[in-house]
């Protein structure tokens, strides 16, 4: 029986290889084709210095990138940049255009949306990870009323019998209720909440991956800064991280016009500088003791063990024991003591923070068909 559903396993993610291969579609939310909450860089970015030096299975990846899918590789080390490889395409076949080199983050903007939310709660919007959102009237009568933001955080939302992971259906932001299934990232928090979520009530309290439960948590965060929401992402992108370049968190696609509340979803634009200004701000927050190196220290204390222990080492999300505050941790085969900040995006989006070692990987992909384990968990573990 084992013998049968490995083959079934393995015949599932070559099919998922040969068709990214195929169609190589990476941007999955176009840039182009969504208005979002764009922060301008700063004049006082860090600027970074580099010692650099070839490494032969990077180059190898990207000698064959049109199957590898590799486009981009940083890794900081020694407080320079060490290597620095990139080869990125003004267009992609399903022409979505990358506008000044912005790349997506995909999931790696759960990630950032926790970083917000600690901000926010550093700056005194939300009294503590452990309020309850009882007093957003959007999600009043639905499972998530009276959440704890540190249960949405660790992905505890009650919500499986509706979006996730754990319904096994191959994707984590389809929402349950219709012939067809819509996405929750394009059709607004609203029609989420009122067609789908009124009347239900919370399931048992386990980690179920999920693109809802990250969207709860950034709009609630937009709902308790109100008018001060840009002012927060100013604040966390331009003054804190002091990124180079623009960068941006994308709004929902539809019900944008006639809404009070429009809703944001994590879907997350910057360059690959600015990607490594950020984890590198966040590896300075963690050292530095800041209030939001707090706040990653109290997510690290709170992480949660994930649904399983399964092991594919293609990514640092599915090579990963535990997760708190939408970020992965524990690493597979890397000593537990060992504290790595792990950031996953759909076709291979990685960065990886090693704070014991102030080491930092960041790698971006049309399709995860790299050697993940050669390139990043042998760099980051040794």
């Amino acid at each position: 029986m084992k013998k049968i559903l490995g083959i079934i396993i393995l015949s599932l993610l070559v099919s998922n290889i040969t068709f990214a291969n195929k169609n190589k579609r990476t941007w999955d939310y176009p840039l182009l084709e969504y208005s979002g909450w764009v922060i301008k860089g700063s004049e006082n970015h860090y600027k970074f210095q580099s010692n650099l030096r070839e490494d032969k299975d990077v180059l190898k990846e990207f000698k064959n990138n049109k199957n590898t899918g590799i486009i981009s590789y940083l890794l900081f080390e020694d407080d320079k940049i060490v290597i620095d490889v990139s080869d990125i395409p003004k267009k992609v076949s399903s022409g979505d255009t990358i506008i000044d080199g912005l790349l997506p983050s995909h999931s790696m903007g759960k990630s950032l949306v926790s970083y917000v939310t600690g901000h926010a709660i550093c700056e005194g919007y939300i009294d503590n990870v452990n309020v309850k959102l009882d007093d957003w009237p959007l999600i009043k009568s639905t499972l998530y009323d009276n959440s704890v933001l540190l249960d949405l955080l660790n992905m505890k939302g009650g919500d499986q019998k509706w979006v996730g992971e754990r319904r096994n259906i191959g994707s984590d932001n389809r929402i349950k209720g219709s012939k067809k299934e819509e996405n929750v990232n394009v059709i607004g928090l609203i029609k989420v909440m009122n067609k789908y979520l009124k009347g239900t009530e919370k399931s048992k309290l386990i980690y179920n991956y999920s693109a809802l439960t990250t969207n709860v948590i950034m709009n609630y965060v937009k709902h308790k800064t109100g008018a001060d929401w840009d002012k927060l992402l100013h604040k966390v992108f331009n003054e804190h991280v002091g990124v180079k370049n623009s960068v941006q968190f994308q709004k929902s696609r539809k019900y944008l016009k006639y809404e009070d509340f429009v809703s944001g979803r994590y879907s997350f634009y910057a360059d690959r500088y600015d990607y490594l200004r950020i984890a590198k701000t966040m590896m300075d927050d963690w050292h530095n003791d800041t209030c939001a190196g707090k706040y990653l220290k109290t997510i690290y204390d709170n992480r949660v063990q994930k649904k399983d222990n399964t092991k594919h080492a293609t990514d640092v999300g599915l090579y990963t024991k535990s997760y708190g505050g939408q970020i992965h941790f524990d690493i597979f085969g890397i000593d537990k003591t060992r504290k790595i900040i792990g950031m996953s995006g759909f076709a291979g989006q990685q960065i990886l923070i090693d704070l014991d070692n102030k080491r930092i990987i960041v790698v971006s992909s049309l399709y995860r068909n790299y050697n993940w384990k050669k390139i990043v968990y042998s760099v980051i573990k040794n």
